[in-house]
């Protein structure tokens, strides 16, 4: 395709969708729900950090590379997600690219503060040498960046920090502390209330008991020190499963009453391979769609550890995997539920109810009787940190949306689909559609209507000349 056609095609789906951002998520009661539409928000993504730990330095991360960014997407939108994780960024490169062509493609994104950089993660098992103003920097500057951009879904404050007994000894109270200091510089420092999670290791031992105590608040005027939504990873989904062989029967009733969206923020055990993703039908069914938001395959590119759903060669270019085929197929079959029929499923049940869950003595396998320093974070959270804060781009006068690597399929051939980012119609709330009725009974309807065929019109043709 020539290098005019694809300007036109980005011209034409201007025209067609208008500004194509994001509206911002929020939460009531224990689930997500878009602040504009009211509509309830199920994540159904995938984790994302090409290259692991070694993905992220002092002049790249996964989202600072446009061209990068624009191939993967693509992806994204192929496999019909929402939402990716992404585990590790650096605050100083610019990120405003790669976020509003995510914006621009209906993905949001749910970002780790962490990174396995020096003075950039908790040592779960001395927490206190590493809670100190460099580290605190370093985090108050991931929120403050991201916190610019509508599709920033939330912050998880950590990852799989408590996972054995040493740190469930050493780490539970500061990784309240953190969620807290997080919630307190995003209240005063920030254009809106973006959410704070946290994100579970795959362990009975301390997954519920963690779950509560991050839950709980310390009295009952304590704004900041509990957490908005929890994220549990978990592989116990192997092979040929059901809801009760796999044990997801108790996963649900471990956090039925909970009060916060849960999610699962990894998911997709490799033990049986290929893999199947069985679990994916389940997770949005109406037995776990009221206690669970969704969740997030692990994980996009092919790591050592074996759970790529592409391989990203060394020249740029990808290759589909197995796997990509078959969770695309998976995803394709599910429809997210709506509020009606979230509402319908809730009808007589207590969950959901929004209430303050005040903090108990002891949790199960947790050592919270500790303190941590409370000055620390002060001034930072008073005077903000220096970072400049992202913004959406408007992009769809450029090359950036189009492709530059090759992209394979499960089978070594070049792939035939579209080789450029496809932007989305931005949803409305339903007092602005109802607005538009009423002024259709004064003359504007018949307006309204020859835009919607005009916008079709533009779509089809747009569509017809990515497949020339």
């Amino acid at each position: 395709m020539s290098t005019t056609m694809q300007v036109f095609i980005l011209w034409v789906l201007f025209l067609g969708v208008g500004q194509c951002y994001l509206n911002p998520i929020t939460i009531q009661n224990k689930h997500f729900v878009d602040s504009v539409t009211g509509e309830p928000f199920f994540i159904k993504g995938v984790d994302y950090q090409p290259g692991g730990a070694a993905g992220i330095n002092g002049e790249s991360d996964p989202l600072s590379d446009p061209k990068k960014c624009a191939r993967d997407i693509v992806l994204f939108q192929e496999l019909g997600i929402n939402t990716v994780r992404v585990y590790s960024i650096n605050p100083d490169l610019d990120h405003n690219i790669c976020m509003s062509m995510l914006s621009m493609a209906g993905i949001y994104l749910i970002l780790d503060v962490n990174s396995p950089l020096p003075n950039q993660h908790l040592n779960r098992y001395e927490p206190w040498k590493t809670y100190n103003p460099l580290y605190l920097e370093h985090v108050f500057k991931v929120v403050s960046q991201f916190s610019g951009y509508n599709n920033t879904l939330g912050f998880f404050a950590g990852n799989e920090v408590i996972n054995d007994e040493e740190s469930a000894t050493n780490s539970p109270i500061y990784v309240k502390k953190l969620i807290g200091d997080i919630k307190e510089y995003i209240a005063i420092t920030c254009d809106r209330l973006i959410p704070v999670g946290y994100s579970a290791a795959d362990d009975l031992n301390y997954r519920v008991s963690l779950s509560q105590y991050l839950e709980c608040s310390t009295n009952s005027n304590k704004v900041y020190d509990s957490v908005d939504f929890y994220g549990v990873n978990s592989y116990q989904w192997c092979g040929e499963q059901t809801i009760r062989t796999s044990g997801y029967d108790k996963l649900i009733e471990a956090y039925r009453n909970y009060t916060k969206p849960v999610m699962l923020s990894e998911f997709g055990c490799n033990r049986v391979l290929p893999r199947q993703f069985g679990e994916v039908e389940v997770l949005y069914s109406k037995e776990m769609y009221t206690v669970f938001s969704g969740g997030l395959v692990y994980e996009y590119s092919q790591e050592p550890n074996n759970y790529g759903l592409v391989k990203i060669n060394h020249d740029g270019s990808v290759r589909m995997l197995p796997d990509f085929v078959t969770l695309q197929e998976k995803y394709k079959k599910i429809a997210l539920p709506n509020r009606d029929q979230l509402h319908k499923e809730l009808e007589g049940q207590s969950i959901g109810l929004k209430r303050n869950v005040l903090c108990l003595d002891k949790y199960e396998n947790l050592e919270i009787s500790g303190k941590t320093e409370n000055d620390i974070p002060a001034k930072a959270i008073k005077t903000g940190i220096q970072v400049k804060r992202g913004h959406i781009l408007e992009l769809l006068n450029s090359n950036t949306l189009q492709v530059q690597f090759e992209i394979f399929d499960v089978y070594g051939q070049r792939w035939q689909g579209p080789k450029i980012v496809t932007p989305i119609t931005r949803k409305t709330s339903n007092k602005k559609e109802n607005e538009a009725k009423t002024n259709g009974a004064n003359g504007t309807s018949e307006s309204l209507l020859i835009e919607s065929i005009f916008t079709m019109l533009l779509m089809v043709i747009a569509v017809q000349c990515i497949i020339l």
